[in-house]
């Protein structure tokens, strides 16, 4: 199939079927005409995504006339609702894997990923215990290891894929819990910053903590978690009879791509006898290059780390990891072994992952990554990294070269920058500034060239642009900056227009 050209054949069998399929199965010519379909709309997918809109425009009302319909009781050709999905569901969505999709952090995947994710849902791997798939098993277990070697962790540490970092997070503030509970729950207090992303406080909430054990720091002018804070905030709870228990550091705020002080945190946190947790989510995968082993300098310390695997290692959804400095603790405050699951008990080498998280039911992620590994190469992968962080850097110059109209708020940080339209001459009040900067989003959107995001910091609303496909090139980057500029300018005399004519 080229650019979607080609035309689906009408049906995949030789007489229109009307029975009942009670076996659930096709023909084997069936599954052969599926599949091949199947893989021509990926390849084409892949192929093309550049020539296609990033965004969505798709209304309630609009997809309710093209789903909300009563389920059949009777066959369909598969094809036929494959063709279906092409015209309904994948021209109504936002594409995240686009070269052009700036906003939040991308997810930029890879068609290799896409195949292994393929074959482990083929197969049903059931990736829970070893008995279930000992290979499955081993698979994970090595592509740990070598995040655990990469991170410069133990021989002790471990631990398992989960769906994302929300989950990884959680993950690790549960054994945080369980390991730190010598003291009542109710007074125990945890510290991170102002920028900590919002999964931590829903994964505490989760586990039992109330707001009033959740310390939310300030950072300083670089967004960083303050130590000198840091230090007061646990001397004082420490006089009001409050329980410090736990430390999060941030390895790639979502806001701006800021690192936290790793190594003063790691510090305090030994001294104070405190869990220390790095999200590293967005960021900690940065570490497989130079720039990024020199701003993650003491993430070797934590007792836990989360990174996501769909961030910045190009892996489809879903995909999360959470590392432990001793993997053990993940064992002691998960498993529990009913009678029904005694038969996988078989011997200390053979592990089962049910008693090492949540999920006793578990699909076979770790597959996509180590297969990504294994036909790509680490190297490959190091420097699609740093293409993301020069990326960002060159946005950043970009936008340095019309300081008239552009204000960088904070520099190119783990492939992101934030900045914000700001044209001085025409001394808009910041309220002002804001809204035009959130209509230049909608902007955006709305064209559907690209896609930014926006956030606040310092209480002003900053457009913020994450970099990190590797697929995007410099002349995308150029294009979205213009575009923005653009708009601004048509904005921005709008507004000054209809000021002076008031």
């Amino acid at each position: 199939m080229q650019g979607g050209n080609q035309s689906l054949p009408l049906s995949l069998t030789q007489n229109e079927k009307h029975s009942p399929n009670p076996t659930l199965q096709l023909s084997r010519r069936e599954m052969k005409a599926l599949g091949y379909q199947v893989i021509n709309i990926l390849v084409d997918h892949f192929d093309t995504l550049r020539e296609k809109a990033v965004t969505c425009k798709a209304s309630k009302p609009n997809l309710d006339k093209m789903f909300l319909r009563p389920f059949p009781d009777t066959e369909a050709d598969p094809v036929q609702v494959l063709h279906r999905l092409q015209q309904e569901l994948f021209k109504n969505i936002t594409h995240v894997d686009h070269p052009r999709f700036f906003a939040f952090i991308p997810s930029p995947s890879n068609y290799v990923g896409v195949m292994a994710d393929a074959l482990a849902s083929g197969f049903n791997v059931f990736a829970g215990t070893w008995l279930g798939s000992p290979a499955a098993a081993e698979i994970e277990l090595v592509t740990i290891d070598w995040l655990r070697k990469t991170f410069g962790m133990p021989e002790t540490s471990g631990g398992l894929f989960v769906s994302g970092g929300s989950m990884a997070n959680l993950t690790a503030l549960a054994v945080a819990r369980q390991t730190k509970k010598r003291s009542k729950s109710d007074r125990r207090v945890i510290y991170c910053s102002d920028q900590t992303h919002s999964s931590l406080e829903r994964g505490l909430k989760v586990i039992g903590f109330q707001n009033h054990q959740i310390r939310k720091l300030r950072t300083d002018d670089s967004f960083r978690l303050n130590i000198s804070d840091l230090r007061h905030a646990l001397s004082d709870d420490r006089k009001a009879g409050r329980i410090p228990f736990c430390v999060v550091g941030n390895a790639g705020t979502t806001n701006t791509g800021a690192v936290d002080p790793l190594p003063e945190i790691a510090d305090i946190c030994r001294a104070e006898e405190l869990w220390f947790h790095v999200d590293g989510a967005y960021g900690a995968a940065s570490i497989m290059c130079d720039e990024g082993r020199q701003l993650l300098k003491g993430i070797e310390h934590a007792d836990s780390i989360s990174i996501d695997p769909h961030k910045w290692l190009f892996q489809p959804f879903e995909i999360g990891c959470v590392l432990l400095r001793d993997r053990e603790r993940l064992r002691n405050t998960f498993r529990i072994l009913p009678e029904y699951m005694k038969d996988v008990e078989r011997g200390h080498e053979e592990i089962n992952f049910c008693d090492y998280g949540i999920q006793l039911t578990r699909g076979f992620r770790a597959l996509k990554l180590w297969m990504s590994l294994q036909v790509f190469g680490v190297e490959s992968f190091r420097k699609a990294i740093e293409r993301g962080m020069t990326l960002a850097k060159t946005a950043e110059q970009l936008l340095g070269q019309s300081t008239s109209k552009w204000e960088v708020i904070t520099p190119a940080s783990m492939g992101i920058v934030t900045f914000r339209y700001n044209p001085k001459a025409q001394r808009l009040p910041p309220s002002k500034i804001d809204r035009l900067n959130q209509r230049l989003i909608t902007k955006m959107t709305t064209h559907g060239y690209a896609m930014v995001s926006s956030t606040v910091l310092k209480g002003r609303t900053v457009l913020r642009m994450c970099t990190i496909n590797p697929r995007t090139n410099e002349t995308e980057v150029k294009q979205t900056i213009r575009m923005l500029e653009r708009w601004g300018n048509q904005l921005s005399s709008n507004a000054t227009t209809t000021s002076t004519k008031s």
